[in-house]
């Protein structure tokens, strides 16, 4: 009688949700590969709304709306306008990302890019954190230009130091976090992944910057 053995192989990594949002900092690769394996998308919607309304808060304090608005006003206008437009935004970023990335031989699609954009963003909610902070403590100076920070109280500059550097490090954690995402989903080596998170971006230039000459010729001339 022929008895056949079958052979071993090693289960699928299983993540609870409270571990991808706490591996996703120093195992990122790890938690991408779970997510792309079981098309996990539990908490896609919610992130890319915080995703949405932390970078339209950080666009609102460079540009000093605070300058020509009360709080209340930059307030909505930063969480309905990032959150309804944040995902939208997400969405063209990772199918330009997919198109791009098949000239560099990449495989991932726009469906499994959007999920992983989201879940790299996981960080980023320190960012929004630290701004709630702020906002709480400066009002809408955080907002306006030209505010001198040093004449407020040595907590209150503390804080501010301390929120600063934490966004610096969280932003940059955030694009490596990004790079290697791209490189599991896309599966390319990491200098490739850097090449494709750019390459959107420089579509976008090399499209708007001859746009944008012609509409300024044509203004020119027929002013």
């Amino acid at each position: 009688m022929e008895v056949i053995f079958e052979e071993n192989k090693p289960e699928a990594t299983q993540l609870s949700d409270k571990e991808i949002f706490t591996k996703i900092w120093m195992s990122p690769r790890l938690v991408f590969k779970y997510i792309a394996d079981k098309n996990y998308s539990k908490f896609t919607t919610g992130l890319l709304i915080l995703g949405g309304i932390t970078s339209s808060l950080n666009r609102a304090s460079g540009a000093n709306m605070g300058d020509h608005m009360q709080l209340l006003s930059v307030l909505l206008i930063s969480v309905i306008g990032g959150g309804i437009f944040g995902w939208l935004y997400f969405y063209i970023y990772a199918a330009l990302l997919s198109w791009t990335g098949k000239w560099l031989k990449g495989v991932g699609n726009t469906k499994a890019l959007f999920r992983m954009i989201s879940y790299a963003l996981i960080p980023s909610m320190v960012v929004l954190f630290t701004m709630i902070l702020r906002i709480a403590l400066f009002g809408n100076d955080e907002f306006k230009s030209n505010v001198n920070i040093y004449e407020s109280g040595f907590l209150t500059i503390g804080v501010y130091a301390c929120s600063a550097f934490a966004d610096i490090a969280i932003g940059v954690w955030t694009v490596a976090i990004l790079v290697i995402g791209i490189s599991e989903v896309q599966k390319l080596s990491i200098g490739k992944s850097i090449l494709n998170l750019i390459l959107p971006g420089i579509l976008i230039i090399a499209v708007l910057l001859p746009l944008g000459a012609i509409g300024y010729i044509l203004f020119d001339f027929f002013r």
